[in-house]
């Protein structure tokens, strides 16, 4: 049964070896990849509704996620938007979840999300592949890597207006349970937090984009000079939360004004056990912190390498380096953009497991910033 493929992929652990082609299956041809980006990200981000953009492209994976009813499924956050892949079982649920969240994201955050689902088997037509792996960042849970050059093609197919996906009625709701932005904004500790964002240039010989990504990454893994940008204590917390207003606005049902006060005695309550270490039933405060911590999706692969990086001056400037020779070589497109502080959107459908996900961005425009300069890269 190929809705049972992804479940079956065997999860790596280090992310070193993030490029080798043998821990790529290519998915069944009968499966269908789902994109989804903010139109006019530049210009959302640029009127500093970072938080608003984040929380839409988080958005398309909670409902999807919900509509499944958690059925394993590879996706990948992008900062503006995401991308996924489904079976065929599960291709209409995945279709009224994204057109439902394009509505939401127009009527509750203002902005407008493109959303489109393409055929495997039509980007196989093209000549490229979709493949996917999964990285283990802890013992708790795997996120999804893609290789292949098709889910590029399905974003810019999307872009072009392919495949596209009619918004919902006016006023539908998708199930957007358990995701939220209760944190604060994570101030850099070693200087900066650094966007990466590493695509392969036209025509790229293949196995020199391979070596120029693995170059990358062991700078980063083996420079005590960047790390994670979610310290070990957890982001910090406080209350009422800096998304109080986007929480709001994922309930469903009842007047805006009764969602938020609910959000707000909720979050109290969430912050006083927190900030007071209370264990509550089988909720463990310390031990869910540390999840936050391992489960912080900061680097992954989706036809790209994308990282968050929290780094010296030095370590920044090692990276360009080495990406500006890449680039004169033509063998990749890159971008990178630097801020002061990283930001948090989580999606946590039970904090009583320990497979919540948490999305991480810069603060201040981070991979939609790092992909505006990628583009001026090649205009």
């Amino acid at each position: 049964m190929t809705s049972a493929f992804y479940s079956g992929i065997p999860v790596f652990r280090g992310f070193t070896s993030l490029m080798d082609p043998a821990l790529y299956s290519p998915l069944p041809d009968d499966w269908s990849v789902g994109v989804a980006d903010i139109v006019d990200s530049t210009k959302a981000i640029a009127a500093q509704r970072y938080k608003a953009v984040n929380m839409a492209g988080a958005a398309v994976i909670a409902a999807v996620t919900n509509a499944l009813e958690g059925r394993e499924f590879p996706f990948v956050f992008g900062g503006d938007g995401a991308s996924f892949a489904v079976a065929p079982n599960d291709l209409e649920l995945a279709r009224e979840a994204l057109a439902a969240t394009a509505t939401w994201v127009r009527e509750d955050l203002d902005l407008r999300m493109r959303v489109a689902l393409v055929p495997v088997s039509v980007i196989r037509a093209h000549g490229l592949d979709v493949r996917v792996a999964r990285f283990g960042p802890s013992a708790n849970l795997s996120y999804a890597m893609f290789s292949g050059g098709g889910l590029a093609w399905a974003d810019a197919a999307m872009k072009r207006g392919e495949f596209a996906i009619t918004e919902a009625p006016a006023g539908t709701q998708p199930d957007l349970s358990g995701l939220s932005c209760r944190f604060e904004v994570i101030p850099a500790a070693r200087g900066l937090i650094l966007s990466v964002l590493v695509m392969p240039a036209q025509g790229a010989d293949p196995s020199a984009f391979r070596n120029v990504i693995e170059d990358i990454i062991h700078l980063v893994e083996r420079s005590p000079d960047a790390g994670r940008p979610v310290p070990p204590q957890g982001p910090p917390l406080t209350w009422p939360p800096q998304g109080l207003e986007y929480e709001a606005r994922t309930k469903r049902g009842g007047p805006l004004l009764a969602r938020r006060a609910s959000v707000l005695a909720y979050t109290l309550f969430v912050y006083l056990i927190m900030r007071f270490d209370l264990k509550v039933g089988g909720f463990v405060p310390k031990l869910y912190t540390r999840q936050v911590v391992e489960n912080s999706d900061f680097r992954k692969y989706d036809d790209g390498l994308r990282m968050i990086l929290d780094c010296t001056p030095e370590l920044e400037r090692a990276l360009s380096d080495r990406l500006a020779i890449a680039a004169r070589d033509g063998i990749v497109r890159y971008g990178l953009y630097q801020q002061d502080a990283a930001m948090m959107t989580c999606f946590t459908p039970s904090a009583l497991r320990s497979d919540h996900v948490h999305f991480i961005d810069g603060a201040r425009g981070g991979y939609a910033s790092a992909a505006t300069a990628l583009k001026a890269m090649t205009a």
